[in-house]
């Protein structure tokens, strides 16, 4: 009888001192709405399809997390796990990834910087979703082959601006 008793003192106890004081909790990551996401995602993939490429795409919000991944029916796996580096490195350049590659040409600091980073994926197709001035989160399209000239991450990044051109005026 007294080990119930022994219990029940405890428990009381525990439950006098109240809960452990709170850490402070990192703000949320931001991204944009997911029924934007989704448009957006669809309107690439829509892109990529009247030109013949079966992409995948990817969104990232501004804390890197994937937010929503689609791919077009026949899409390759490389070319649905390029939208998501496409999308995160992006993201975590703040910059279009055709840009920071153009922009590893010259300056050498960066290219150390990027290629030292094996999570940084550098070809064209991933963009960064701004609100406000501040970027949050990334849209990734991969897929895209060349065809007649055109690299196929050129054409990854086009399906991308065209389904961010579709959202854009509404991030938040």
């Amino acid at each position: 009888m007294m080990r119930p008793l022994a219990v029940l003192g405890t428990l009381t106890l525990v439950a006098a001192a109240g809960p452990a004081p709170a850490q402070q909790a990192a703000p949320p990551a931001r991204a944009p709405d997911m029924a934007l996401a989704l448009e957006a995602a669809q309107t690439a993939i829509s892109a990529c399809s009247a030109n013949g490429i079966k992409a995948g795409v990817s969104i990232v919000d501004s804390a890197g997390v994937l937010r929503l991944l689609l791919s077009a029916d026949g899409a390759s796996k490389t070319g649905v796990e390029s939208s998501t580096k496409k999308a995160f490195t992006a993201n975590a350049l703040k910059a279009a990834t055709y840009d920071v590659a153009e922009q590893m040409k010259t300056d050498q600091a960066l290219a150390a910087k990027v290629n030292a980073d094996s999570t940084l994926f550098v070809r064209p197709g991933g963009l960064p979703l701004i609100a406000g001035g501040d970027v949050i989160g990334a849209i990734g399209v991969g897929g895209g082959q060349t065809l007649n000239g055109v690299p196929g991450g050129e054409r990854d990044a086009a399906c991308a601006k065209a389904g961010l051109d579709k959202i854009k005026d509404r991030l938040k």
